[in-house]
């Protein structure tokens, strides 16, 4: 049984590696229903290929996107239709020091929060987001508990169920989406401490771990709830 294991899991790689999909994508329409239908201005921090900016720019009169990548932020110009370009711009900045203008009305921030000092980045969202505004996370915890195990046991044979349709049974090795290519990193923080500390910058919170390797935080602002470093 135990070589049996390390055989399955290499066979799974393998038809992962064949059937890829954007786990962050896969967030994008649960994103949108946390927003309302309307908004002025959004942020995007980490915006990638700028999947979800140009998805924000259906609510949203403006959209930026920043990430600290050149050659990312080159590419979600190019794939931005021309008729978006006055609505949706990217810029390459760092996200802590580097976010244009604001306030904004909405912060979405993609499995790029375990880029980023915790405290700091929360801060720096909080600060740039408008008052009654609305900051929506989809991140990275480290694996830790029973219940973090429990929820890759679910979400591994998920997942490859989930390429398997989104490919329609191809046995050939697929391109990975374009906003894979990014760079990432694994993440070293788990989900109590960072629901610990966003509870504490953020009064009111919600944090929920989620399948597919993710959790999620949602916070409305509420200006005398807040709480300075």
């Amino acid at each position: 049984m135990t070589s049996l294991l390390p055989r399955l899991l290499r066979a799974l790689d393998r038809f992962n590696a064949t059937h890829p999909w954007d786990h962050n994508a896969h967030f994008h329409p649960w994103i949108l229903r946390q927003l309302p239908r309307r908004l002025g201005s959004a942020l995007d921090v980490g915006s990638g290929s700028g999947d979800l900016a140009r998805l924000l720019a259906t609510r949203a009169a403006t959209v930026h996107g920043i990430d600290p990548d050149p050659a990312i932020v080159a590419r979600a110009r190019e794939l931005t239709p021309p008729a978006d370009a006055a609505t949706v711009t990217f810029t390459v900045a760092d996200a802590l020091t580097g976010i244009p203008g604001g306030p904004y009305d909405v912060i979405t921030c993609v499995a790029v929060l375990h880029h980023l000092p915790l405290a700091d980045a929360l801060a720096v969202f909080r600060d740039h987001l408008a008052p009654g505004g609305t900051l929506v996370v989809v991140g990275l915890a480290r694996q830790q508990t029973p219940v973090d195990h429990l929820l890759t046991a679910v979400s591994a044979p998920l997942n490859a169920a989930t390429g398997r349709l989104k490919h329609r049974g191809r046995t050939a090795p697929a391109p990975r989406p374009v906003a894979m290519t990014a760079l990432t990193r694994p993440a070293d923080t788990g989900f109590a401490t960072i629901a610990r500390e966003a509870r504490r910058l953020l009064p009111g919170a919600r944090l929920r771990r989620r399948l597919f390797w993710r959790y999620t935080l949602v916070w409305h602002d509420r200006p005398h709830d807040r709480v300075r470093m």
